[in-house]
């Protein structure tokens, strides 16, 4: 009697739960003369319904280009992007989908990237990853190294990175950072002593939206290496490379 007590209500549950996000669904008029409902999320699914022009059908979920409708008689389906860009809303307007690759973009968070350039002329690669707090502002983290004819170089700096119109294909950005400099002069120099320094930078730069997950990056960077307490050397770098962002 219990058991079927509790099997009763978990299908009352689920009945009104059901019910309840049908109802919440966005709520589309067809005006094509028919939209083909498939059995799935692709054009190799069949087709198994035809749902005519006037009838009314309720947006659920997405996936990719597709979208799962709900049609005034309980059928389910899948139907592409195109097909539901003529249907209307509620207020009589027509319904518009944002382009999913400007969706994934918006919403960004997490950024890998490389980048190679010049660091005091000589030769410099550098490998970051940001992580995005709000639309505006990033924690970046970044490792580089410079391979010099008297001596290489390796750092690493954590940043703080404001974008002020992060929304943009074309977006500037400013940051400032602190970090460790390490300086190894090459065995043949006599009485070259290596440098191990702090570090504080600030950089100014611009990303492109290239295309799907991929943007391109320029920054110009000033460096400052506090050697000694009255003592701090100076660097300017200019890299250029790509990110790619999930």
């Amino acid at each position: 009697m219990k058991l079927r007590l509790a099997f009763t209500l978990a299908v009352t549950t689920f009945t009104l739960c059901t019910a309840s996000l049908a109802s919440a669904a966005e709520q589309v008029q067809i005006t094509d003369p028919y939209i083909e409902l498939h059995t799935g999320p692709g054009r190799g699914f069949p087709i198994f319904f035809v749902a005519p022009r006037s009838q009314w059908i309720g947006i659920e979920l997405r996936h990719t280009d597709w979208y799962k409708v709900r049609t005034e008689d309980g059928k389910v389906g899948w139907v592409t992007r195109q097909q539901l860009e003529s249907t209307l809303t509620d207020a009589g307007d027509k319904k518009t989908f944002r382009d999913m690759l400007l969706d994934d973009y918006l919403s960004r968070r997490v950024q890998m990237g490389a980048a190679w350039g010049q660091f005091k002329s000589e030769p410099m690669l550098k490998l970051w990853t940001s992580y995005r707090f709000s639309e505006t502002l990033s924690a970046e983290g970044t490792l580089g190294q410079v391979q010099g004819l008297f001596s290489g170089t390796d750092f690493w700096h954590i940043n703080l990175l404001s974008e002020p119109w992060s929304d943009q294909r074309i977006s500037p950005f400013f940051s400032i950072g602190l970090g460790k400099f390490k300086n190894i002069p090459n065995p043949s120099l006599i009485g070259a002593t290596p440098t191990d320094a702090q570090l504080a930078n600030a950089s100014i730069g611009v990303r492109y939206y290239l295309t799907d997950r991929f943007v391109l990056r320029s920054d110009y960077t000033f460096y400052t290496a506090f050697v000694a307490d009255t003592r701090s050397l100076e660097y300017r770098a200019l890299t250029a490379g790509i990110s790619f962002f999930f």
